[in-house]
């Protein structure tokens, strides 16, 4: 007579604790929780004192009968203070994920009410349903290196100084135009700014010639500034030796793809994210369809613009840019076959475009594939 001996098996989860984080600028809201069936434990502390949520979280773990040793998860909602929480979280042996605050579903009433008490308990019961595989509502963000996150630092500076130097010009051609004068804000010197008169022949009031005097010396520091940053980014594609560098070079040898592309495309994604598809690709920068189908209504609402704006922005005018210096290349062919002749269509179109265009120069970075057509520098 044989004997079969089985292994015994249990569907019973070891105890967890669950802590949900409602960041705020001057106060935090942690929430705890082992379970869907208990009362969440809320305690409030003061913000960035990262050593009082260990505090904390011991006390929860007597609070509710857990061991010293037992883990523990945590969340908090990406938003001003980043993600040098998550990297405290995990020095401490925390798991912790960072979600999207997008997707977490609400209450659509128009008056519903929202406390960080409220949000807190909402976001520590969508952690344990997560966790439990009901992954609904729920969507975690990739938290980058250190190292990747500062280099993102560069071409968003720039970002940053031309939009402070559009400001600037424009207050300047605000405060002339006052007067009746139009002139290129870039141009004007102290000397510049008393030689003007307004409408009338007569010089412009004192008080306006000093603060356009003032704007025109911001002015002047942006555009230096912007000159080395434009030196930096140069350098940053030629003489460095990274990851960075080394996907910068490789996509400007296509024709229309100029360093800030290269450099912009590289350090949001392709240097630190892997991805399998082209739908990954397009998804992340949210250059993707969002149809609306219930009953008989169905309807297409555009791209979901929920992927990382400053691509997105980038794609629309690189495919234009594409359009005109790769005419022979397959996209460029496909784009005018289809909206070339359709007037407003070409706007539309050209978000297509830069859709494929983004998934076209990722296979040229990861499996070195050469979009059809294109033409590439030696």
């Amino acid at each position: 007579m044989l004997t079969t001996t089985r292994s015994s098996e249990s569907s019973v989860r070891p105890a967890v604790l669950f802590v949900a984080f409602e960041l705020g600028s001057t106060q935090w809201k942690l929430a705890f929780a082992v379970g869907l069936g208990t009362r969440p434990r809320l305690v409030q502390i003061p913000a960035r004192e990262v050593m009082r949520v260990a505090k904390e979280i011991a006390r929860a773990k007597t609070r509710f009968g857990l061991p010293t040793d037992a883990p523990v998860r945590t969340c908090y909602e990406a938003g001003r203070d980043g993600f040098w929480l998550h990297r405290a979280l995990l020095a401490q042996g925390v798991t912790n994920v960072v979600v999207d605050p997008s997707s977490i579903a609400v209450d659509r009433r128009a008056r519903r009410a929202k406390t960080d008490r409220i949000d807190a308990i909402a976001l520590v019961t969508q952690l344990i349903l997560a966790d439990a595989g009901d992954r609904r509502g729920w969507r975690e963000v990739h938290v980058p290196s250190v190292e990747a996150e500062a280099a993102r630092q560069l071409h968003r500076e720039r970002d940053t100084v031309r939009a402070a130097l559009r400001a600037v010009g424009n207050r300047i051609q605000g405060l002339l135009l006052l007067h009746g004068v139009l002139v290129r804000a870039g141009r004007l010197s102290a000397e510049d700014v008393r030689q003007l008169r307004d409408w009338a022949g007569a010089p412009l009031p004192a008080a306006v010639q000093a603060r356009i005097e003032r704007e025109a010396d911001a002015w002047q520091a942006l555009a230096a500034r912007l000159r080395v940053v434009d030196r930096g980014l140069h350098a940053r594609v030629t003489a460095d030796t990274d990851v960075v560098a080394q996907q910068a070079r490789t996509l400007t040898r296509l024709r229309g793809v100029g360093e800030l592309g290269a450099v912009t495309l590289s350090t949001e994604l392709f240097a630190w994210r892997a991805f399998t598809n082209g739908r990954q690709v397009g998804a992340i920068v949210g250059l993707t369809p969002t149809p609306y189908c219930s009953d008989q209504s169905q309807r297409e609402q555009g791209i979901s613009r929920s992927g990382n704006r400053r691509v997105r922005t980038l794609l629309v005018e690189m495919a234009w840019v594409w359009v005109r210096w790769q005419p022979l290349s397959a996209l460029t062919q496909w784009y005018q076959a289809r909206f070339a002749q359709h007037g407003r269509a070409r706007k539309i179109g050209i978000v297509a475009l830069a859709r494929k265009l983004l998934i076209a120069l990722w296979r040229w970075v990861d499996q070195g594939v050469v979009p059809a057509g294109a033409i590439v520098r030696a």
